[in-house]
């Protein structure tokens, strides 16, 4: 069992570990409990009724964070000619050319957060996978991030804006970041509330029984927070 530091466990004595609090408890206990000198970032930790072995039962979506995520997002874009210059000009911090997608395959080169790419780059980054899929950086449709030229502007607009992807794991697990603990409580509701939108779409139909099991927030050095998963989930998704 891993050991904690005595910030850590007097933030863990002021939580009731028997009670699943309100979305709200938990944002005000989490912001209250942070006790890292940086801003820490707050996460999302979700149990869902899935079986990850199965393939129609695999959730993978994506969801644009009204408040974003406190953080300066560096978009890089798999493109050439006409869709290399329409990136420079919606200004994508990287356009990848030969030398870069060399650079990703023989070093494992990732000093960006979100990657696009046109279809017609997929011949020349398809053997990336291994490199960016393990970081959840490859181009998918799925994802929003393989797309047509004339999209690469919004693409890039909404990265930066707070549009992040996320999948479950091979346990059923899905964790996302929905912001930082200097956020005011109703910043990080909101991303929650987007977030558990998001999760309800994403519901497969094959999934049996109780959607989600265990919803627990935290912040990067705190303790976790259990919120009522039926709160959770029926968080109100936030308007436009």
């Amino acid at each position: 069992m891993a050991k904690h530091g005595k910030k850590y466990l007097a933030a863990l004595e002021k939580i009731d570990r028997d009670r699943q609090y309100t979305p709200e408890e938990a944002i005000k206990l989490v912001k209250e409990l942070a006790f890292a000198d940086f801003d820490e970032t707050v996460e999302l930790h979700l149990r869902l009724g899935i079986d990850p072995r199965h393939s129609e039962q695999q959730i993978r979506t994506t969801v644009l964070l009204p408040y974003g995520l406190g953080k300066t997002v560096r978009v890089l874009v798999f493109a050439e000619g006409e869709a290399a210059r329409i990136a420079q000009e919606a200004g994508a911090d990287i356009v990848a050319d030969d030398e870069i997608i060399a650079r990703i395959a023989d070093e494992g080169w990732t000093e960006f957060d979100v990657a696009l790419a046109v279809p017609d780059m997929m011949r020349k980054i398809g053997r990336l996978g291994k490199v960016l899929g393990r970081r959840g950086l490859m181009p998918n449709p799925k994802a929003g991030t393989l797309i047509p030229a004339e999209d690469i502007p919004r693409a890039i607009e909404e990265a930066r804006a707070g549009r992040i992807e996320f999948r479950n794991d091979k346990t059923a697990n899905v964790h996302v970041p929905i912001g930082k603990t200097s956020f005011p409580e109703e910043h990080l509701l909101g991303n929650m509330a987007a977030v558990m939108d998001a999760v309800r779409r994403a519901r497969p139909a094959a999934a049996k029984g109780t959607y989600l099991r265990r919803a627990v927030v935290t912040s990067t050095m705190g303790p976790g927070i259990r919120i009522q998963p039926t709160l959770a989930l029926n968080m109100a998704a936030p308007t436009a």
